[in-house]
């Protein structure tokens, strides 16, 4: 029985360094998704903001971002004036 009991106990012990190993190898830096409440998500480790943007060719840009009713838009022009409006619609 007490040799049974250290058996069981050694081969416990070897599964918990297996797994404890098998853990640590595994890639810490994979691609995570950023939660949904967040108002950006994180590529190639940076910041950037959720919306839909669209450039223009002129270098002009439109970008609507959605925050629960409200709704903003951000433009900026080819000669680089910026406008950003905010408008909520309460539902």
């Amino acid at each position: 029985m007490k040799r049974t009991a250290i058996r069981a106990l050694l081969v416990g012990a070897i599964v918990a360094l297996g797994a404890t190993a098998a853990y640590a190898a595994a890639a810490p830096g994979q691609d995570q998704r950023t939660p949904k409440g967040w108002s950006y998500e994180i590529k190639d480790g940076k910041r950037v903001p959720k919306g839909n943007r669209v450039t223009n060719a002129d270098g002009s840009w439109r970008e609507e971002v959605k925050q629960g009713n409200c709704v903003t838009i951000k433009e900026k022009s080819a000669s680089g004036e910026y406008k950003e409006t905010r408008q909520c619609n309460p539902t």
